[in-house]
């Protein structure tokens, strides 16, 4: 993970990606489900946090998530920079369960699409992270 952060950092920070990072789950001290900072770049993020923000909602569904504009989201945002305008979430499944969501924001409203999504997919399976991808 840490390597992929690091080459997804040096490749994507010069066209407006602000941070990337790895969220994994765990559970906090009363056994509920929560998500932990993994292998970052390239400021100070949030953890623990809930799953009722974007990276949760990601796991829980195992679904991509393309925020436009994250100011659109109200209460469903958890605002590590309130620089961020826009983010991207992809699911890392391995043998059928999710271990983990590859996060990254950007200062940029409508900084990620569709072909950012397939390319970060073919990265987290190039990497070994993921298994099948989905539409594939």
């Amino acid at each position: 993970m840490r390597a992929t952060v690091d080459a997804l950092w040096t490749h994507l920070s010069p066209s407006g990606v602000s941070w990337v990072g790895f969220y994994l789950p765990a559970r906090d001290q009363n056994g509920q489900l929560e998500l932990i900072l993994g292998p970052s770049r390239d400021k100070p993020a949030c953890s623990p946090i809930g799953l009722h923000g974007v990276c949760g909602q990601s796991l829980v569904g195992r679904c991509v998530r393309i925020i436009r504009d994250v100011a659109d989201l109200g209460g469903a945002y958890v605002a590590c920079d309130p620089r961020d305008r826009s983010e991207i979430v992809i699911p890392v499944e391995q043998d059928g369960a999710c271990v983990a969501v590859l996060d990254l924001d950007s200062h940029e409203v409508g900084r990620f699409g569709e072909a950012d999504e397939v390319g970060l997919r073919q990265v987290l399976r190039a990497a070994g992270l993921s298994g099948a991808v989905r539409g594939e």
